[in-house]
């Protein structure tokens, strides 16, 4: 006859509920425990204009809520030590890839007549198929179509040409969002 509690994986066990906690309890204030000032910064000016350009409030604080609980559930994965070597190069080609489409959205925005909606599209898809890959044996099929949701969201054409155009509404708001790029770069955040 086994142990009493032979079997029983207290990590493992902490790695579940930390994710069903987060599952349940995805708001502002959980994300503040888990993301940086200036992150929550470019994440409440991303929303603000999402809520704009989305059909509706509840659409935007949808997309949101799913940008929140990607990031947090993939960082409490690698606290965790969750990611096998395999894993960990696709981390690096993710956080490599992710780098290059930050410096481009800075440089589309801050130097006129360099948009190109196509390049952005394709390195968007990029990031999505490098998580995916990423998540795939870790999260459930609802956060993988979370994922998708998001990415398939921010590949919009309209959408990047909106927010990208040189007289937008959005101006303001993508000037603060590109500020606080700048400075998550410097720090070594992004």
């Amino acid at each position: 006859m086994a142990e009493p509690g032979a079997g029983f994986d207290s990590r493992g066990m902490g790695l579940r509920v930390q994710k069903n906690l987060l599952g349940k309890m995805s708001s502002k204030s959980i994300a503040k425990v888990f993301i940086d000032e200036t992150t929550g910064r470019v994440l409440d000016n991303t929303h603000r204009i999402i809520k704009d350009y989305a059909s509706t409030k509840k659409e935007a604080e949808k997309i949101m809520k799913y940008i929140i609980k990607t990031v947090v559930k993939v960082g409490i994965l690698f606290r965790n030590d969750q990611f096998n070597a395999e894993d960990l190069k696709v981390v690096e080609s993710f956080k490599t890839k992710f780098h290059s489409l930050a410096m481009t959205v800075i440089s589309f925005h801050e130097v006129d007549f360099t948009f190109d909606v196509s390049y952005l599209c394709k390195t968007l898809e990029e990031c999505k198929a490098l998580l995916q890959k990423l998540i795939a044996r870790h999260l459930t099929d609802k956060s993988k179509t979370r994922v998708d949701i998001v990415f398939n969201f921010f590949a919009q054409p309209d959408l990047l040409n909106a927010v990208f155009q040189s007289d937008s509404k959005y101006t303001e708001t993508f000037d603060a969002i590109v500020k606080d790029m700048h400075k998550m770069m410097d720090d070594g955040n992004l």
